[in-house]
């Protein structure tokens, strides 16, 4: 295929179109160093069922620069950045002028203004018009390239979330892949900018990392994070501070309690060279919900999606059929409450891995493994009928609440992101067509040997079921707020754990959660 540089739109164009192939693209204004370098090599790593190119463009936008900043002087050379670029797999630099961009000029395209709520926080407050140029000449970049996978690096974590907030309020159906700040020996934060620093310099920039490390260290020691102190030391190096402030990470807002993910962010002068930092403070691991009707293939995914994570996988679903299988099993009556109540008392509910290296779990009710009983038309008849009851989604709720008060879970069920957890860092509502559910229960019964009924019978069923679960007084079905639908039908397993891995991305920082699975 060759390495290519293209300065002219018409002559990238040619070439893309002989490449038939999927963009992945990496916007940078050049000065690249190791942070790009890591972004490049994550996006040769990119799986895709189709040919993939990874194209870096190079432009310096002078909407994103202040009347006092550094347009002029902003690092410029591309012999240096291709070489870069290329040695970490690029396939292809774009280098556009700003007439390639901006034809006729900024003033005869459409504009971008970033709502207040993000705009007015962190750099935003001090860069007046700053995230406007950037979301402005991104729309104009992609507008151009028309990628499929847009990389992004998530230390300018403001920009990320305005630029998701962009394609999500835009409904622009390209995937965003964000990743981890990268450092030098140091652990000052790599930036084109850092060439800037003399000597000493360097030295005294040196010192906001380790102050914002030693803070994150404190914090995770379950003390309480003192800004003032840290600010008093941070000015003892020289550093003049422009902000130094905990915010939620996804609205930007000041928090005083960490209960969500939250960024102790930065932004201090060096001499003359501005530099920016942060890190994420968390009480807990994550917690992923993952709701939706019977028979989405929710169980399926969420284990192996666990498995990919490294997380235990919380199947609520099976104790709410091992609890339906022991009250068949005792002869009590649905709609005996008492008798429920009685044999669910001193009931004891385990998960248990079939062996040491196996995800696959194994549901025992008072030390009988009821794994494969519990997935029978008779338990699966019933099973709706007894969840509906107060006192059993209580007991229950509050065993599922107990294992996951740590995080670390990947949660499944019928009310988990709106009942359950509500608080989790990841909710998704999986679903699909119940035609689709049907022919899966259908295959899944066929394979396990039962007679089966007509799948136009067992879409009834489903349906009857659905409108049962949502109905119901007590936790009934419904896609929780913050939830993102993913609608399945036509997708193997595989495809809907790469959408699940994207929007687990767009929720947790990969600095948060570093998975070679992923």
């Amino acid at each position: 295929m060759g390495q290519k540089i293209f300065q002219a739109n018409s002559e990238l164009q040619d070439w893309l179109l002989e490449q038939n192939s999927a963009i992945i693209f990496i916007p940078t204004m050049g000065g690249l160093h190791a942070g790009h370098e890591y972004l490049i090599r994550k996006a040769k790593e990119t799986k895709n069922k189709r040919k993939q190119i990874v194209l870096v463009s190079i432009f310096v936008n002078p909407l994103q620069f202040g009347k006092d900043e550094d347009f002029i002087e902003y690092p410029r050379n591309l012999k240096k950045d291709a070489e870069l670029a290329f040695n970490a797999g690029a396939d292809a630099i774009w280098s556009p002028d700003y007439s390639q961009v901006f034809p006729g000029g900024e003033n005869s395209h459409f504009k971008i203004q970033v709502p207040e709520a993000l705009n007015n926080q962190l750099c935003g407050a001090e860069r007046q018009g700053h995230f406007d140029g950037v979301a402005t000449v991104i729309l104009r970049l992609i507008n151009i390239i028309k990628p499929e996978i847009l990389i992004l690096g998530e230390k300018d974590w403001q920009q990320l979330i305005i630029i998701r907030k962009l394609f999500h309020e835009l409904s622009i159906p390209i995937k965003i892949k964000s990743f981890a700040t990268q450092r030098d020996q140091s652990g000052l934060a790599y930036s084109s900018r850092n060439s800037y620093l003399s000597d000493s310099e360097k030295l005294n920039a040196q010192f906001l990392p380790k102050a914002i490390e030693t803070a994150k260290k404190e914090f995770d020691k379950n003390k309480i994070i003192n800004l003032n102190k840290i600010a008093k030391q941070i000015k003892q190096k020289n550093l003049k501070i422009e902000y130094l402030k905990i915010v939620d990470a996804f609205s930007l807002k000041e928090r005083e309690n960490v209960n969500d993910i939250c960024l102790l962010a930065a932004a201090v002068k060096c001499g003359s060279t501005r530099l920016i930092d942060h890190t994420f403070l968390m009480r807990r691991k994550p917690i992923i919900a993952i709701d939706g009707p019977a028979g989405a293939g929710k169980s399926t995914v969420t284990k192996e999606f666990a498995k990919r994570l490294g997380l235990i996988y919380l199947d609520t679903g099976a104790m709410y059929r091992a609890v339906t299988w022991l009250i068949q099993d005792k002869s009590i009556d649905s709609s005996d409450l008492i008798g429920i109540k009685n044999i669910l008392k001193d009931s004891k509910l385990d998960f248990k891995n079939s062996n040491s290296n196996s995800i696959e779990q194994r549901i025992l009710i008072n030390n009988i493994d009821v794994t494969n009983q519990i997935r029978t038309p008779e338990v699966t008849s019933l099973v709706s009928e007894i969840s509906k009851h107060k006192l059993v989604r209580e007991l229950l709720t509050t065993q599922q609440q107990l294992i996951g008060v740590n995080g670390g879970i990947v949660a499944e069920g019928r009310d988990i992101g709106t009942a359950v957890f509500p608080d989790a860092d990841v909710k998704v509502f999986l679903t699909a067509s119940p035609k689709e559910r049907a022919k899966r229960r259908y295959l899944d019964l066929q394979k396990r040997g039962y007679k089966l009924s007509s799948i136009e019978d067992l879409a009834k069923e489903i349906k009857e079921r659905d409108k049962n679960d949502s109905e119901r007084k007590i936790a009934p079905l419904k896609k929780a707020q913050d939830a993102i639908e993913l609608v399945t039908d036509g997708m193997n397993i595989e495809e809907v754990l790469i959408e699940l891995t994207y929007i687990f991305r767009s929720k947790i920082p990969e600095e948060v959660w570093l998975t070679p699975n992923l």
